[in-house]
């Protein structure tokens, strides 16, 4: 009975997924991003440590615009006028998204850049 729980909640997780992905275009953007910079990661042949850097740098980055999309989604169900606060948190949340993939840039670039002198 504990696996059949636990096998539906991971199914639930894959449909949150599956959802964000087919209707954020940011993310998208955001996955393939990723990818392109395993492709790059793989082509100049980062060093265990650096691979660990790129996963958590990329996967901040798509954890965060996750965050993001479900804080939009609970402000949009909570009122569809404006208010401030809601404003604020929509605001806050993709500003959460922006500064992690400011700083994803600065990772990539700090990692590749040795490799490519």
């Amino acid at each position: 009975m504990r696996l059949r729980r636990e096998r539906d909640r991971f199914a639930w997780a894959w449909a949150g997924m599956k959802v964000a992905v087919k209707e954020e275009a940011h993310l998208r953007f955001h996955l393939a991003a990723a990818v392109a910079a395993c492709i790059a990661g793989w082509a100049v042949g980062l060093s265990r440590w650096e691979w660990v850097v790129l996963v958590l740098a990329a996967g901040a980055v798509i954890t965060l615009e996750l965050v993001n999309t479900a804080i939009e989604r609970v402000v949009d169900l909570a009122t569809d006028k404006f208010h401030p606060l809601a404003k604020a948190a929509k605001d806050i949340a993709a500003a959460a998204v922006l500064v992690a993939s400011g700083f994803a840039v600065v990772i990539a670039v700090l990692l590749f850049w040795p490799h490519l002198r």
